[in-house]
């Protein structure tokens, strides 16, 4: 098989797993038999390109998210760190709404996440979506670690993690009744985790 037949046979396998989520929600089960017969190609096959159903929800979710989340200016280092972190930040936060759309959301991830038996499809899908937001924010703390405006980059994972919180929280605040707009708290917030993130490196 050439290098091009060999591309296209994993495009077409994401294809038909993104289309099964997209049918039966985003925990549905990815049953290797069912997604090899959808492309027309052995088990073996998709094996060879995701060696398990974990590895393939990973890189569906990854591609879901790439193409939610708007290219962002992290690289423009004429814009401080701290304004480029903090606009990365809200970016992800867009995708998680305001008021009743965002209430939605949250019951969905409710919903599917908590209500829901924990099984195995339950439990890849969390992760898929975890390790993406992690990834995702470890690399953007790289790219500001490189140009000096990060701490120590062995500290990067645990940064991540804490940014990653503190964004879940920010969903769920949103999905909370409120007496105010939340949007100016919201970015106050986002620039507090940003400072303690960079320090004096910002």
């Amino acid at each position: 098989m050439s290098e091009r037949e060999d591309s296209n046979t994993r495009e077409r396998i994401l294809a038909a797993a993104a289309d099964i989520i997209a049918e039966d929600g985003m925990t549905a089960k990815l049953s290797v038999r069912a997604i090899a017969a959808r492309v027309g190609v052995s088990t073996g096959s998709l094996r060879h390109h995701f060696p398990t159903q974990q590895a393939l929800r990973d890189e569906v979710m990854r591609r879901a998210y790439d193409w939610m989340l708007a290219d962002t200016d992290i690289h423009n280092s004429t814009i401080p760190a701290r304004d480029r972190l903090v606009e990365c930040l809200l970016q992800v936060l867009a995708t998680a709404r305001a008021g009743a759309e965002a209430r939605e959301a949250m019951t969905a991830v409710s919903t599917a996440f908590i209500v829901a038996d924990q099984n195995e499809q339950v439990r890849e899908t969390y992760l898929a979506i975890q390790r993406d937001g992690q990834r995702r924010t470890e690399d953007w703390l790289r790219v500001l670690a490189a140009e000096g405006g990060a701490p120590d980059r062995g500290d990067i994972p645990r940064l991540a993690r804490f940014l990653c919180t503190v964004l879940n929280g920010i969903a769920l605040e949103r999905a909370l009744p409120a007496e105010d707009s939340l949007s100016q708290l919201e970015k106050q917030t986002l620039y507090v985790a940003a400072d303690a993130v960079l320090g004096d490196h910002s």
